[in-house]
């Protein structure tokens, strides 16, 4: 009886020897399997490895830092030399608008030097006519426009109502009678808006 009992334990002893080679055998697979699915960029990497990848992200970060730089300079360049071209075409527009200006006050100083001596006041009306009629033609070549409001509609777009009277007749009614001083237009702006007397 006690050879079958120490056979037994030695069958129990057997099978649980191979149970555990068997699990440890499973375990190996299952570390070899994990190893295969496991990515590249999983695994631990060498040192070497691990520097060569920190150059080659400083060389790109150097390349990149070093092309903003660039550009923001030719960026800052640009808006310098914009800034500088626009400061001279205003000045240069400004001239050329007075330079056109200096003939029309040629005109003027001699007829005030006429005026004087003058013993006609026909040629002293004809003179300032001149002047005032230079003086338009420089306006008009300048773009520069009088905005008609004589008898049409008041318009709050293009004139400023400063009186308001009874019309002289019902036709008249809403619309301008006279003009107290005349609004300009540059193109189709309003540079100067007329004012007017508006019958009610």
């Amino acid at each position: 009886m006690g050879k079958t009992k120490g056979k037994s334990e030695s069958k129990k002893a057997e099978k649980q020897v191979a149970e555990e080679v068997n699990d440890a055998t499973k375990l190996q697979e299952e570390q070899a399997t994990v190893a295969e699915e496991t990515p590249e960029t999983d695994k631990v990497t060498e040192p070497a490895t691990d520097l060569v990848a920190c150059e080659e992200l400083k060389k790109k970060y150097d390349e990149l830092n070093d092309s903003h730089l660039r550009l923001m300079a030719e960026y800052d360049n640009y808006r310098k030399r914009t800034l500088r071209e626009k400061s001279e075409l205003l000045k240069s527009g400004t001239e050329g608008a007075l330079v056109n200006l200096l003939p029309v006050i040629d005109d003027i100083e001699r007829a005030i030097q006429n005026i004087r001596s003058a013993e006609s006041v026909d040629a002293v009306v004809e003179g300032i006519d001149l002047i005032y009629n230079k003086f338009n033609a420089y306006l008009t070549r300048q773009s520069i426009k009088p905005i008609e409001t004589i008898g049409l509609p008041f318009d709050a777009e293009t004139s400023e109502a400063i009186a308001l009277i009874p019309a002289p007749t019902p036709e008249m009614k809403g619309k301008v009678i006279d003009c107290v001083q005349t609004g300009y237009m540059l193109h189709d702006k309003v540079i100067r808006h007329a004012k007017v007397v508006v019958g009610e």
